[in-house]
């Protein structure tokens, strides 16, 4: 039988970080070694631009935008095709 292991990830502002947080982990994980791993996560902007296909199509989208130039779409009328 495999043992079942527990992940879970958290996602927030270093400045939410408390004291209430590692307590929170400390009883959900009892008595079991665990491992923290801290990273930085990357802007939702700044990693769609990061590809020069990704950038050109945002670019070209947001000036159409800026000049009016939008597309309405109803999404009652569109689930019942």
């Amino acid at each position: 039988m495999q043992k079942k292991v527990m992940n879970t990830t958290y996602h927030l502002a270093a400045n939410e970080l408390t004291v209430d947080i590692l307590a929170a982990l400390k009883k959900l994980y009892k008595g079991k070694k665990i491992s923290i791993t801290v990273e930085e996560e990357m802007d939702e902007t700044e990693y769609l631009l990061k590809s020069e296909a990704n950038k050109k199509m945002l670019l070209e989208s947001i000036k159409q935008a800026e000049n009016g130039e939008l597309i309405s779409v109803n999404f009652k009328k569109a689930r019942k095709k």
